[in-house]
């Protein structure tokens, strides 16, 4: 996708695209901005596994999925069957073993606070470029295998853009599924369980309008909160018996009402920012405010 620069008296300039010199400086860019650009905690580079392999970034997200993330230049690398041989692997050690990465990187306070999410791990693919067969592999294998494009520009500038839809979403659970969970394999529903009816209708009528933002958009249940995302979260609603308490990404809000509140600092949290939403009355003005903070993850 082009990239313009405005100039003055209104002119734009194309920014010319080039390739990193080497795919070190893409993965070293990447880490050291791991929490600005994907929403994730970093643990380690170059990892090496007990069977020889060394995963590039190892890392943790926000919602406390462990992530493996995989770098390559070459169109022709086999960028998926590495990430997914990496993660046979990690599958196969005991958690406890990824508890204390945890602890030891992020610290006692940080990892307390992170909930780690064994059942549902994540390989992220970085590329300049992907196959058609790297995308028919993503699209037929049942785990979740994100690709990012990603691009240089002149003067500085940086982009990472997810390719499609890399994680299944499921927009219509059904409450009556017979499905044994673990205490993070939520559905939409079980939260669902703890609203009124007027509740239920006020969400059903926001998630409509989530989705119709970008057909990209990943909808994930954990046991605190209803995520969006995109590359990063951009919403985290809350559902209670008598309101929906949203939280969003940390940017200055077009808040004529004065309904977005601060999360304290102590928190530590990405999604500091909060709007509650209890009535059918503010459901423009929340949607609004929800937009502003999708707005910041494009």
């Amino acid at each position: 996708m082009p990239i313009f620069k405005e100039h003055p008296k209104g002119k734009l300039k194309k920014l010319n695209s080039f390739s990193a010199s080497k795919e070190k400086e893409v993965q070293k860019l990447v880490e050291d901005n791991l929490m600005e650009v994907l929403d994730m905690h970093f643990l380690a580079t170059e990892y090496t596994t007990t069977f020889g392999g060394r995963i590039d970034t190892l890392a943790i997200d926000v919602n406390g999925a462990p992530v493996i993330i995989e770098y390559k230049r070459n169109r022709n690398d086999s960028i998926i069957n590495q990430g997914l041989s990496y993660l046979k692997w990690l599958k196969a050690q005991k958690e406890e073993f990824f508890e204390m990465l945890v602890l030891k990187t992020l610290g006692e306070k940080l990892a307390k606070s992170v909930t780690i999410d064994w059942k549902n791990p994540r390989v992220v693919c970085i590329a300049e470029n992907y196959s058609q067969f790297d995308i028919d592999t993503v699209e037929v294998v049942p785990m979740r295998i994100e690709l990012f494009k990603y691009r240089y520009y002149d003067e500085g500038v940086f982009s990472l853009e997810p390719l499609g839809v890399t994680e299944k979403s499921n927009r219509s659970s059904s409450p009556t599924e017979n499905i044994t969970k673990s205490k993070i394999d939520l559905s939409v529903d079980d939260h669902l369980s703890k609203a009124n009816p007027k509740i239920r209708e006020l969400f059903s009528e926001l998630r409509s309008r989530i989705f119709e933002l970008d057909d990209n958009i990943v909808e994930k249940a954990t046991t605190m909160y209803v995520a969006y995302r995109l590359a990063k979260n951009f919403a985290e609603i809350h559902i209670g018996k008598n309101q929906l308490k949203i939280h969003l990404r940390p940017v200055d809000y077009s808040d004529q009402k004065n309904l977005v509140e601060k999360v304290p600092d102590t928190y530590q949290w990405v999604m500091d920012r909060r709007i509650h939403l209890r009535d059918e009355k503010d459901l423009d003005y929340v949607f609004n405010i929800i937009e502003q903070s999708y707005s910041d993850v494009i």
